[in-house]
C-alpha cells in the first residue's frame, strides 16, 4: 500500500486532521450502535417481546445503514464543499427527531410485527439513523480529500470499535446505571457532538477548483465481477453470524446476552480485517481452512456435556471466518475514490446476509442448516494455502486424479461411520471417521475441491445426517420463536425447545397427569388443586406460555380457562399435531390467545381472572416487560381483587427472586414462595450371589421447579399455605429496586457475575 495514513502532508493531512476524523467517525458508530438495543428496549412495552419483533427491527437498520452508504456514494458526484453543505443540512433535519424516542402513535391491538414494527421505527429514528449511518464512508472519503489523496481505508477499522463500543456499552454500563429518558438525553448530547466534529471535519476539506463540475473518479469503475465478489464476501460472515447466535441459543446453550458477543466478534473483524498491521489476519487466513474443516463440524454435533466449549469453539469460528473474508475483500478494495461505491456493495451484502439467516431461514428451514451452509460457504470462500511444502509437491502432478481418490475415501468414511457395518469402528464410530476424514481434509487443504469433499463429508457425518434425519421423519417444527423437537418414545412424548425441555406427556392411563415443572406438588399445581375451594367451581384461570398443554389438564367443569401463547407453532403442536393431547382430553374448548402476553392482557377486561400464571421465564431467556412494575399493575387490574398470581422463576442463568420480592414491595403484593423438589426414587436389583443392590434414579417426568405465589389477600395465600407442601414467605432484598418499562437491567442478577445471591 502506498503510504500509511500517517505518512501526510503538514497542511490538511497532519496528525490533527487524522484524529479528528478517528473521532467523528469513532463517535458516530457508537451512537449507531448504541441506539439499536436502546430503541428496541424503548418499544419492548409496547411491541412485546416477540422474537419476529426483533427480526424486523434488525431488517430495519441493516435497510437505513444501507440507505446511508447509498446516500454517501451519491454525494460523491457533488463538489467536497457542497458534500458538506448537505450533510450537515441533513443531520440539522434529522436533530428535530431528538430527544429519542418511540413515536406516540398508538397501536392496533392485533398489530402485525412484519407490518408494525418497521414503520414504528422509521418513524421513531429512521431519519437520525439514516444520517449517522452515512457517516464512516462519507467521512473517509472526506478525509481523502483533505489528505491529499492518503489511504482512508485504516479508519474503517476506528468505524467498527466505535459500534463494538456502543453495542457493549449499552447492557453493561448505558441500561444498568441510566433510566430510558436519562439514556435518550445522553443520545441526543452525543449527536450534538457529532455534528460539531463533522462541521469541523469539513472545514478541513479542500476548495473546489473553478470550473470542475464534480468530484472525478480517476481510475475505472471495478467490473461486475469484482462488485460481486465483494457482495458474496461480505454476506457469509454478515449471515454467519446471525446464525451463530441462532445456532448456539438453540442448539448449544441459551445463555442471556449472549446475542451480543457474535455481533461484537463480526464488529471487530473489520477493526482487525482493516488496519494497518496485517500479521493477525494473515495468520487467521493460512489456517481458516483448518478451523472451518475442525470446528464446524464439531458444532454440528452439539454435545451438551460441553455446551460452554462449543459455544467458545463457535464464536472463535465466527471471528475467523469474518476476519479472513473481510480480509479478502479488504485486499480486493478500488482506490479511494471508488470508496463509497465500495462500502455501498459491502452494505448490500451484509443486508442479503441479515435477510437470508434472519428472515428466509426460518421459513425454509425446519432446523438451523443455515449455519453449516454459511461454513461450507466460508470453505468456498476463504484462500488456499498449502500447509506444508511437501503437501504442495504432493498435488503438484495428477491432482484432478487425487481429487476424486479423495471424494471417494471421503465417501466412504461417511457411509463406514454412520452404518457402522459389523461394528468395525466399534462404539466411536463417528468420532473414528470424521478423525480420518479431518486428516483426508487437512492434507487437501490448498486443494480446493478435494478440501471442499472433506469438509462436506464432515459436516454430514458429525451430527449432520442426525438432523436431517429428524427432519425426514417430520418430528421438527421451527418458528421465528425457535426450533421444536418432538421426540417419541416408548412410554412418552417429550417436547424440547432446542436444548431446554419445555414438556413431557406419559403414554397410556397416565396420559392426562402433569409433569415436569407441572406436577400436583410444585408450586402451580397446589394452587391449581386448590381453585375450587379459594374461587369456587366457576374459577376464571389465565396462562400464559402453552408449552404442550400440560397445565390444562388441571381444569374442572364450570372453570373457564385462557391460554396466552406468543407462538402459533407451539400452537399447532400442542393442540393440532396429535403428538400432545392434553388440551384434546382436558379442555378442548380452552380459549387461545395468541401474541405476546402483556398486549393481550392489556386488552383484557377488569378483575377477569382469578388466577394468572406466568410460566414465560423457564426457557432461560427472560421477557423483561413482563416483569416491570407496569406489567405487575396489569396484572392486578386483570385480576380479581382477591386473585392469584403464580410466577415462574425457574432458570439456570439469573436468580429472578430478587426481581418479582422488588415488584410485590412496590405494588403492594403479598408473596410465598415454594421450591419443589422431586422425591428420590429408588430401584431395587437383585445380586446374583444374594442380597439387593439399591441405585437412587432421577423421578420419572418430574422436574424441580420454582414457583412465587402473590396475591393483595393475604388470607388467599395464608389458605394456599395452609394446604401444606412447603410454602414459605418469600425474602425481601432491600437494595433491588423494582424494574420498569423506563429502568431495568439483567446484570445485577445473573449468576454468574453475582454467585453470592442467594434465593433462600
Amino acid at each position: 500500500m502506498e503510504g500509511s495514513i500517517e505518512d501526510v502532508t503538514p497542511q490538511a493531512g497532519s496528525r490533527t486532521t487524522r484524529w479528528l476524523f478517528v473521532a467523528a467517525i469513532l463517535t458516530g458508530s457508537f451512537l449507531l450502535f448504541l441506539v439499536q438495543p436502546m430503541v428496541a428496549r424503548m418499544a419492548l412495552p409496547r411491541l412485546g417481546g416477540a422474537p419476529a419483533v426483533w427480526n424486523s427491527a434488525m431488517l430495519v437498520y441493516q435497510a437505513l445503514l444501507l440507505g446511508g452508504y447509498a446516500y454517501a456514494h451519491w454525494l460523491g458526484r457533488v463538489p467536497p464543499r457542497m458534500q458538506a453543505s448537505i450533510h450537515i443540512g441533513v443531520l440539522i433535519v434529522a436533530a428535530l427527531w431528538l430527544p429519542i424516542g418511540v413515536s406516540a402513535t398508538e397501536l392496533p391491538g392485533d398489530a402485525e410485527p412484519a407490518i408494525w414494527v418497521p414503520w414504528l421505527l422509521i418513524a421513531s429514528i429512521g431519519p437520525l439513523f439514516f444520517a449517522i449511518s452515512a457517516q464512516a464512508p462519507l467521512l473517509q472519503r472526506w478525509y481523502s480529500l483533505a489528505s491529499h489523496g492518503r489511504d482512508p481505508y485504516a479508519l474503517y477499522a476506528a468505524s467498527n470499535i466505535g459500534s463494538f463500543g456502543g453495542l457493549i456499552a449499552y447492557p453493561l454500563i448505558v441500561e444498568p446505571t441510566l433510566a430510558l429518558k436519562g439514556q435518550s438525553w445522553l443520545w441526543t448530547a452525543g449527536y450534538v457532538l457529532v455534528l460539531a466534529l463533522v462541521a469541523t471535519c469539513a472545514a478541513r476539506l479542500p476548495r473546489q477548483a473553478e470550473g470542475e463540475p464534480h468530484v472525478a473518479h480517476h481510475t475505472p469503475a471495478p467490473p461486475r465481477r469484482r462488485v460481486l465478489h465483494w457482495i458474496i464476501l461480505a454476506f457469509v460472515p454478515s449471515g454467519l453470524m446471525l446464525a451463530t447466535t441462532t445456532f448456539l441459543t438453540t442448539d448449544i446453550v441459551a445463555v442471556p446476552m449472549l446475542w451480543v458477543l457474535p455481533l461484537g466478534l463480526y464488529l471487530l473483524s473489520f477493526s482487525v480485517a482493516f488496519g494497518d498491521n496485517a500479521v493477525l489476519p494473515d495468520i487467521l487466513t493460512r489456517f481458516a481452512p483448518v478451523i472451518i474443516l475442525m470446528f464446524g463440524a464439531t458444532l454440528i454435533a452439539g454435545h451438551q456435556q460441553l455446551a460452554y466449549l462449543n459455544a467458545l469453539i463457535g464464536l472463535l469460528l465466527l471471528f475467523t471466518v469474518s476476519v479472513t473474508l473481510h480480509a479478502r475483500m479488504y485486499a480486493l478494495r478500488p482506490a479511494p475514490d471508488r470508496l463509497t461505491g465500495f462500502y455501498l456493495a459491502m452494505s448490500f451484502g451484509g443486508v442479503l446476509g441479515g435477510v437470508f439467516a434472519g428472515l428466509l431461514a426460518p421459513i425454509l428451514f425446519d432446523w438451523t442448516y443455515e449455519y453449516p451452509l454459511l461454513v461450507f460457504a466460508a470453505g468456498v470462500l476463504s484462500p488456499q494455502i498449502f500447509l506444508l511444502p511437501v503437501i504442495r509437491d504432493f498435488w503438484r502432478h495428477g491432482a484432478s486424479g487425487k481429487t476424486i481418490l479423495v471424494g471417494a475415501l471421503v465417501a466412504l468414511l461417511v457411509w463406514i461411520g454412520i452404518a457402522n457395518p459389523g461394528q468395525l469402528l466399534g462404539e466411536m464410530h463417528e468420532q473414528i471417521a470424521f478423525v480420518l476424514v479431518a486428516v483426508l481434509g487437512l492434507v487437501a487443504v490448498g486443494r480446493r475441491p478435494a478440501y471442499l469433499a472433506a469438509l462436506a463429508g464432515g459436516l454430514i457425518l458429525f451430527g449432520g445426517y442426525r438432523s436431517i434425519q429428524l427432519s425426514l421423519s417430520d418430528a421438527r417444527t421451527r418458528s421465528y420463536f425457535g426450533v421444536y423437537t418432538v421426540t417419541e418414545y416408548r412410554n412418552e412424548n417429550q417436547l424440547a425447545h432446542g436444548t431446554t425441555l419445555h414438556g413431557i406427556q406419559l403414554k397410556g392411563a397416565q396420559s392426562t397427569q402433569p409433569t415436569t415443572y407441572y406436577v400436583p406438588g410444585s408450586g402451580v399445581g397446589q394452587a391449581m388443586q386448590a381453585l375450587p375451594e379459594l374461587y369456587g367451581p366457576a374459577a376464571r384461570v389465565g396462562v400464559v406460555g402453552l408449552g404442550t398443554g400440560t397445565l390444562a389438564c388441571y381444569a374442572k367443569p364450570g372453570q373457564a380457562w385462557r391460554f396466552f401463547e406468543i407462538d402459533p407453532a407451539i400452537v399447532q403442536l400442542a393442540r393440532d399435531s396429535g403428538k400432545f393431547t392434553f388440551l384434546r382430553q382436558c379442555a378442548p374448548q380452552t380459549r387461545i390467545s395468541i401474541g405476546d402476553a402483556r398486549v393481550r392482557l392489556t386488552e383484557s377486561q377488569t378483575a377477569s381472572l382469578d388466577l394468572l400464571a406466568l410460566d414465560a421465564f423457564s426457557s432461560d431467556s427472560v421477557p423483561m416487560h413482563l416483569l416491570t412494575r407496569q406489567a405487575f399493575a396489569t396484572y392486578s387490574r386483570v385480576l380479581a381483587p382477591n386473585g392469584l398470581l403464580l410466577v415462574h422463576i425457574s432458570n439456570r442463568f439469573m436468580a429472578l427472586a430478587p426481581v418479582v420480592s422488588a415488584a410485590a414491595r412496590d405494588g403492594g403484593w403479598k408473596a410465598i414462595r415454594l421450591s419443589y423438589e422431586p422425591a428420590p426414587h429408588f430401584i431395587a436389583t437383585p445380586l446374583p450371589g444374594g442380597g439387593t443392590k439399591v441405585d437412587q434414579v432421577e423421578p420419572r417426568a418430574e422436574s424441580a421447579s420454582e414457583w412465587i405465589a402473590l396475591s393483595h389477600d393475604p388470607a388467599v395465600l395464608q389458605r394456599l399455605a395452609a394446604r401444606g407442601g412447603g410454602w414459605r414467605q418469600l425474602k425481601s432484598w432491600p437494595e433491588f429496586q423494582p424494574w420498569t418499562d423506563d429502568y431495568a437491567s439483567v446484570i445485577p442478577v445473573l449468576r454468574v457475575l453475582h454467585p453470592d445471591l442467594t434465593e433462600d
